[in-house]
C-alpha cells in the first residue's frame, strides 16, 4: 500500500469546514465573524510519550485528545485538525484501529480532519488543531488575581499511578491499574467545560506535565502566587490505591502528568456560576487552594500546615 493509498483508505472523509477537504497541499478554513482562531500543536513520540504495547484506537483517542485539551483550556470550540504522521511501516491492523480512536473523537467534537502528512520513520504523532473563539472572550494563563480561588477539573494522579505500575515502583490491584491505565491512554479533554467558563475563569490551563507545574505557568504569567490544599488534591484520584502511603499519593496528584484536566481561576464570588459551568458540562469541578499576592507556591495540608515534601514537574529537557 503506497502513501496516498494509506491516507484514502484511512484518514480520508468529508469536511465541511474546509472547501478542499483533504488532499490539497494546504487547507482552506474561515472563523465565523467575530471569532478568532485557536491553533495548538502536540507531539507524541513512541518510548517518550507512549510504550509501543498501547491499544492503537486508544492511542489515536490521546493523541487527537491531548490538542482538543488545549483547546479546551482556551475556552475554543473545536473547528478542524492535520494529522502528520511518521510509521516504520504499513500496518493495516494498527492503522484501523488508530484511525478508528482517532476518528471517533473527532465527530464527537465535531473536529474535522481537513489536511497533514505521512512519511517512514520512527512512530511519531504530531497534530494540529484548529478552533474558534469570540474575540476577546479566550481563557488565558495571564488573568488570575490575588482573592481568585484555584479550582480542577475532574480527577488527578490517576495516570501518574498507572505509569508507577508499568515502571513497577507500586502495586495496584488488576480493577484498580485498569481504570488507572484507561485514564493514561484514552484522557476525557474538558472541551465543554472550557467553552462554558467563558467569562467566569479568569486564567485556566490543562494539566499535562502536572498540577504543580501547570498551575506554575498561571502565576509565572500572572504575577501572583498561591496556597494549594494537597490534601484535597490527593482526594481526587478516583482508583483504588490500596495501602500506598500519603507522599506517594501526593506525588501523583500534584506532580503526576497526563490528567489533561483543566486548572483554573475565577473569583470567589463567582463559586456558584464555576458549579453551574461544571453541571452543565457534565464535569466535576474542585476548589482546592487561592490566588495569593505574594509570589510562590505554598503547598499545605487540611489543617493548613506547610507540607515540607517536595515535588516535581515533566520536562522533556531535564
Amino acid at each position: 500500500m503506497g502513501e496516498f493509498d494509506l491516507i484514502a483508505r484511512y484518514f480520508k472523509r468529508p469536511a465541511t469546514r474546509s472547501p478542499l477537504g483533504v488532499g490539497d497541499d494546504c487547507a482552506l478554513l474561515a472563523p465565523a465573524a467575530g471569532m478568532q482562531l485557536a491553533v495548538s500543536s502536540d507531539m507524541l513520540v513512541e518510548g517518550r510519550h507512549f510504550l509501543s504495547t498501547v491499544d492503537p484506537a486508544r492511542l489515536g483517542h490521546k493523541a487527537l485528545a491531548v490538542n482538543l485539551s488545549d483547546l479546551a483550556a482556551c475556552g475554543a470550540k473545536p473547528l478542524a485538525f492535520t494529522l502528520a504522521l511518521a510509521l516504520p511501516g504499513v500496518d493495516e491492523p494498527w492503522l484501523e484501529g488508530f484511525s478508528r480512536g482517532l476518528l471517533a473523537l473527532a465527530d464527537a467534537h465535531g473536529c474535522e480532519l481537513v489536511g497533514g502528512d505521512t512519511t517512514r520513520g520512527p512512530l511519531n504523532i504530531c497534530i494540529t488543531v484548529f478552533g474558534e473563539v469570540p474575540a476577546g472572550a479566550a481563557l488565558l494563563r495571564s488573568g488570575a488575581r490575588a482573592g481568585d480561588d484555584i479550582w480542577v477539573s475532574g480527577t488527578v494522579g490517576d495516570a501518574r499511578l498507572a505509569l508507577e505500575m508499568f515502571r513497577g515502583t507500586i502495586s495496584l490491584r488488576a480493577e484498580a491499574f485498569e481504570s488507572a491505565r484507561e485514564r493514561m491512554e484514552q484522557p476525557t479533554p474538558r472541551v465543554a467545560l472550557g467553552q462554558a467558563l467563558r467569562g467566569i475563569a479568569t486564567s485556566a490551563v490543562d494539566v499535562s506535565d502536572g498540577l504543580i507545574g501547570d498551575l506554575g505557568h498561571i502565576l509565572a504569567s500572572s504575577g501572583v502566587g498561591a496556597t494549594l490544599d494537597a490534601d484535597a488534591t490527593t482526594a481526587l484520584i478516583s482508583v483504588d490505591t490500596g495501602n500506598l502511603g500519603r507522599e506517594v499519593l501526593r506525588t501523583c496528584a500534584l506532580s503526576g502528568g497526563d490528567d489533561y484536566e483543566l486548572v483554573f481561576t475565577a473569583p470567589a464570588s463567582a463559586r456558584e456560576a464555576v458549579m453551574q459551568a461544571g453541571l452543565g458540562s457534565a464535569t466535576r469541578v474542585t476548589r482546592i487552594g487561592r490566588i495569593e499576592a505574594d509570589a510562590g507556591l505554598r503547598i499545605v495540608d487540611t489543617a493548613g500546615a506547610t507540607v515540607s515534601q517536595r515535588f516535581g514537574s515533566f520536562d522533556h529537557f531535564i
